[in-house]
Parts: C-alpha cells; sequence; structure tokens
C-alpha cells in the first residue's frame, strides 16, 4: 500500500524543502530520497543478468569464485549518479545507502540473483575511517540488503589493518597498490563453506573486493557473489 502522507509531514516538507541528491531539485512529498525521475534514469548496468559485462568477472573469475555480479549504475565522476555515492559517503547521509539498496534489491529480487548466498558481508573501513566518518556506508548498504532478502550480515569475519586514502584520483595501478594488503582474516565463524556476498559502494578497478575476497578465502568461504551501487564503466 502506498504511504500514508500525514498533514504534519506535509507541513513539514514545506517548512523544510528535501532535495533530491542526484539532481539538486527539490524532493517531492512522495519521494523519500532520491526523485522518480532520477531513480529511473540512472544509467543501470544488468549486471545481475549478465554478469559476463562486468570486469569482475573476466579479471577475477579464474582467482577467486565469483558466481553473480550485481551493481546498480554505472558510475562516473561529477554525474548525477556519483552525487548520490558522495552524499552517503562523505555527508553522513548512511539512511540513503539503506534505502537505495534496499530500492534495489527489490528490483532484482525475481531475478534469482540472491538465490544460494547464505551471508553478507560489507567491506569494513579501518577502526579511523569509520570513527572520522560515523558509519561504514557499505554496512548500510548491507543492512538494505538483508532487510529486503533476510540474509544475515557478518561484520567480523575480517578487518582493513592499513589505512588507505580515497582511490576516487588515484591510477589503476595506483589503486591497486593501496589497498594490497589492507585486510586480515579475523574469524572464519559464519562464512566457511559459504557463499558470500561481498558488499561495497563502488567498484573502480576491484582491487579492493579482489584483496578482501582473497583474505576471506582463507576462512574457508566456497564461493562469492558481488554486489555495488556504483560500477565504473571500463577499466
Amino acid at each position: 500500500m502506498p504511504e500514508q502522507i500525514t498533514f504534519l509531514r506535509r507541513v513539514i516538507d514545506f517548512l523544510i524543502p528535501r532535495k533530491c541528491p542526484a539532481c539538486g531539485r527539490r524532493l517531492p512529498i512522495s519521494d523519500k530520497v532520491i526523485c522518480s525521475e532520477c531513480y529511473f534514469n540512472l544509467p543501470r548496468t544488468n549486471f545481475h543478468i549478465f554478469p559476463e559485462d562486468s570486469f569482475i568477472v573476466r579479471k577475477y573469475s579464474k582467482m577467486i569464485p565469483v558466481v553473480g555480479v550485481a551493481s546498480f549504475f554505472y558510475y562516473t565522476t561529477k554525474s548525477e549518479s556519483s552525487k548520490i555515492i558522495l552524499q552517503m559517503k562523505y555527508f553522513g547521509k548512511w539512511s540513503f545507502a539503506e534505502y537505495i539498496s534496499r530500492l534495489y534489491t527489490y528490483e532484482i529480487k525475481d531475478s534469482g540473483f540472491f538465490e544460494g548466498i547464505d551471508v553478507i558481508v560489507p567491506v569494513p573501513l579501518t577502526k579511523k575511517r569509520e570513527k572520522e566518518r560515523g558509519y561504514n556506508q557499505s554496512y548500510h548498504i548491507a543492512m538494505g540488503i538483508s532487510e529486503a532478502t533476510g540474509i544475515p550480515i557478518i561484520t567480523d569475519a575480517v578487518r582493513r589493518v592499513v589505512f588507505t586514502e580515497s582511490q576516487t584520483r588515484k591510477s589503476k595501478e595506483e589503486r591497486q597498490a593501496n589497498v594490497a594488503d589492507a585486510f586480515r582474516l579475523v574469524s572464519s565463524a559464519g562464512i566457511e563453506g559459504k557463499h558470500v556476498l561481498l558488499v561495497d559502494d563502488v567498484i573502480t578497478t576491484g582491487a579492493t573486493i579482489f584483496s578482501c575476497a582473497g583474505e576471506l578465502l582463507k576462512g574457508g568461504v566456497k564461493c562469492f557473489s558481488i554486489l555495488s551501487l556504483g560500477h565504473t564503466r571500463h577499466l
């Protein structure tokens, strides 16, 4: 059923207008986080249907057991889609991550992408970075997925042990070096013999995902599916 819009909500929305993080226009009262026009116009990847279109499969499937890949939209800097990521990553809008990932999960749920997945592991931040930011956006993306699927989240299997700088303006080689040996297995409880959904906000070169997955394999993970909101169009 459509959500009932109360009089109080209308008053608050009038006094404190909300803006769409993608286009910057005033958000219609019927829309929660992103306006309907921007949501439907996001450049979808459709990797959940055609995983071979993602360079993750082409580049890493021979080194890590990748079952499937799903990314909501193609990510390019200074685009409307990048504004969504920036808001949830650097401006405290962790609720955006939960809401948008939940919508995306419902959108692809009938494709069978989530079938067979046992647990969700969000890519962790270092303690220092998470303390500075106040949250891990990948965890909140995982929360939205978990709410829509019922798949449990595990956050204590692996930790990030080196402080890596932002990947945004680095070359491919610099990005790969930036996350090399960045993760350490903490516990195999809950992941041994499991099909793990590894979740991150944006996949650029895949170096972060590969590094994290490689460490999780030491805990006996059977195979991986990978999900992100953003994904660079070309490697």
